[in-house]
């Protein structure tokens, strides 16, 4: 088998439909690949849907599993000790895909024989118009949007993707190990950094990361994600990401996370008055909002 879609879920029946039959829907030759879901703990209808959904695809090579242990590195650890492909790609329990993901995948790991790691683009889809105070650089925070061009290339550090909308050789988790459990989400919690830590450990160790323009992630936007409640939260579990990330490193790369937390500070300031000029203070302002939450939570 060449490659298995891992999607890890939780308490999201009403959108984990739509992702699974996105999936099943793939031109991609059946016998190649493999759908696992991973369940952490759902208190809703997800396992009814997951069984109904396996009932339905019979030709299609289905796996439900209970991760008891509560967090998203944790679903994706037993997604990835699962996955009998040569490829995982990860796809979130509201993000969905075009019938040719899988293919196009396959296309790029033949024509690219020595990648092991690709991401492509995620393009949102809002229940409702996005807010005023949405910009460049607070949407893929909110929104996860991802767009590096029309070419495929390496991209470096900075610009690394996010696990949903990412595809790993499964050798690489063998080799560099599986997402840290003390970072990201765990039930309701906004934590992360489990994708930044991973992809890091990946880039440090000469892993090349492809942007790949036809793997294309839909991620669909509830109205909740866009309220000022959700971005507070979330802004602040950033900041508090970072600390628990760094200083799980040494002391040393935690001071030069605040270090360029002072940076960036400077640069919202620059924005802010960007905006203010432009008359789009709400623009300007939320992003003093998310660089004074982001500072909090990494000073603990």
């Amino acid at each position: 088998m060449k490659f298995s879609v891992v999607i890890c879920t939780y308490n999201r029946a009403k959108y984990l439909l739509e992702t699974l039959e996105s999936v099943a829907r793939q031109v991609y030759p059946v016998s190649d690949f493999e759908i696992i879901v991973v369940d952490n703990n759902s208190t809703d209808s997800t396992e009814e849907v997951c069984h109904s959904f396996i009932h339905q695809y019979q030709a299609l090579t289905i796996r439900y599993f209970k991760e008891l242990r509560q967090g998203i590195s944790y679903g994706r650890n037993k997604g990835v000790n699962e996955a009998q492909g040569e490829f995982i790609a990860f796809i979130d329990d509201d993000e969905t895909v075009n019938t040719d993901y899988v293919q196009n995948l396959s296309d790029f790991f033949r024509g690219y024989p020595d990648a092991e790691l690709c991401g492509g683009p995620v393009v949102p889809v809002y229940e409702s118009a996005p807010p005023e105070w949405l910009s460049p650089f607070t949407m893929r925070l909110i929104t996860g949007a991802y767009d590096k061009g029309k070419e495929i290339k390496v991209v470096g550090p900075k610009d690394y993707p996010g696990t949903g909308h990412a595809t790993f050789k499964k050798a690489l988790f063998l080799q560099y190990g599986e997402f840290k459990t003390d970072l990201g989400r765990k039930g309701t919690s906004l934590m992360g950094g489990e994708d930044k830590d991973f992809f890091l450990r990946l880039i440090q160790n000469g892993v090349k990361c492809y942007y790949l323009p036809s793997a294309i992630i839909y991620h669909h936007i509830p109205d909740s994600k866009l309220s000022d409640d959700f971005f507070k939260r979330l802004t602040y579990a950033i900041g508090k990401s970072e600390r628990i990330r760094t200083l799980s490193i040494s002391k040393s790369v935690y001071y030069k996370r605040i270090f360029s937390e002072m940076i960036k500070w400077g640069a919202s300031i620059v924005l802010f008055f960007y905006y203010a000029i432009r008359l789009q203070y709400s623009k300007g302002w939320k992003l003093i909002e998310f660089r004074s939450q982001v500072t909090r939570g990494l000073y603990g």
